[in-house]
């Protein structure tokens, strides 16, 4: 790093990957912070710096001490362990080292003591509920909320006769004339574990879904204005059920509350939807598909005059961006739910389904809130009405 570059950084004050270190004596407490870098996105260690900025400077001898040090709180004090970078920068004040942690690729990281740490900003906390928790092992693949079993939701709470005739669309053959019990059938299709329905068995096929999972649901309203709320409004809605019923009421909410265009229907038409309705299930499902799990809160969809907002707990997961999923790419959260889906609802599971969306309808907006851990999707309203 130039000194330039150095400088520069170190006027800009402490953030999120940047943190400013007198000196290091502790490992344990340097192997705190490399866990917290490792959990979140990366970020540099600068030694020889107080927390304003200014330059305390190293001499050689501290430079020779810090680099067993970061050894050991690398390779003893992170579970698992992880291989930090050194850089030493001369200045007119003395030696500076940046450790440069990048991001991990073995999430969840923890310290030797079993401590998850995570960022906050500038400093770090511990990350102590066990949805956090969850969410970091989601991020390596090592669990997937659809997969988790439901407490007091076992195989009398399936829909048999509507379980019965998916089965039968799905596989070609009737289950009933399967050689395997029901639970057995279920486990193999990741639907049941330890003899519980899974999040994912719960959503598709119980009979009533939000008797256990309350929050997995969307509440939805629609406004006479452009701001919301709660005392005006034309309709109002908690749309409850499977997730088939859960994605073809939410639709129908969003469709019956936009205008309709004539066009050159006739005149006991009912009209085209001023939204493409295609483009309205594509996003639909996807966040219903795709939303964090971990999360017990709802889908949110507002109908206002001047817009439609889709809200879907969860920001984009790993390193995904809108301008990724505006070109295709995926990335599965919920892998049980995603490889049921496309025989439940209209959903192909390509990554194809924002493209489809934008080429039915191009006035939609994405916007990954990470830090309000939210995906928002917005329909401007009144292109094809002239309104």
């Amino acid at each position: 790093m130039e000194i330039v570059e150095l400088l520069d950084i170190l006027s800009r004050g402490e953030d999120s990957r940047h943190q400013f270190k007198k000196d290091v004596t502790n490992s344990d407490s340097l192997a705190s912070d490399m866990v917290a870098f490792s959990n979140g996105e990366g970020g540099k260690i600068f030694i020889g710096v107080i927390d304003v900025g200014s330059i305390t400077g190293l001499t050689n001898d501290d430079i020779h001490r810090l680099n067993q040090l970061i050894s050991n709180a690398a390779s003893q004090g992170v579970k698992p362990a992880i291989n930090p970078e050194t850089e030493n920068v001369l200045t007119d004040r003395g030696l500076v080292m940046i450790v440069s942690i990048p991001e991990g690729i073995n999430k969840p990281y923890q310290d030797k003591n079993g401590v998850f740490w995570v960022k906050s900003g500038a400093d770090k906390r511990r990350a102590t509920s066990r949805e956090e928790i969850q969410r970091m092992f989601q991020r390596s693949n090592l669990i997937h909320a659809d997969e988790i079993p439901i407490q007091g939701v076992t195989v009398a709470d399936l829909d048999l006769d509507y379980f019965r005739d998916f089965f039968q669309r799905r596989f070609g053959e009737s289950l009933d004339n399967q050689n395997l019990p029901l639970p057995k059938i279920l486990e193999n299709m990741n639907l049941l574990k330890n003899g519980l329905l899974t999040v994912s068995g719960t959503l598709l096929f119980a009979k009533t879904p939000q008797f256990k999972l309350p929050a997995f649901i969307v509440k939805a309203g629609a406004f006479d204005s452009n701001e919301l709320s709660t005392s005006r409004y034309n309709d109002s809605r908690d749309i409850t059920g499977k997730m088939a019923d859960v994605f073809h009421q939410t639709v129908g909410f969003i469709v019956s509350n936009l205008h309709h265009v004539q066009g050159e229907q006739g005149i006991n038409s009912v009209g085209i939807p001023e939204i493409p309705s295609e483009s309205i299930e594509e996003i639909v499902s996807n966040a219903l598909i795709h939303r964090d799990y971990f999360i017990s809160a709802p889908v949110r969809v507002f109908v206002f005059l001047d817009r439609v907002e889709i809200i879907s707990p969860g920001h984009l997961p790993n390193n995904l961006t809108v301008e990724n999923i505006k070109s295709g790419n995926s990335n599965t959260r919920n892998p049980v739910l995603a490889s049921f889906a496309n025989h439940i609802l209209p959903y192909r599971g390509f990554g194809s389904g924002i493209i489809r969306a934008l080429a039915k309808y191009p006035h939609i907006d994405f916007r990954d809130d990470r830090e309000g851990n939210l995906f928002k999707v917005t329909f401007k309203r009144s292109v094809n009405t002239g309104k």
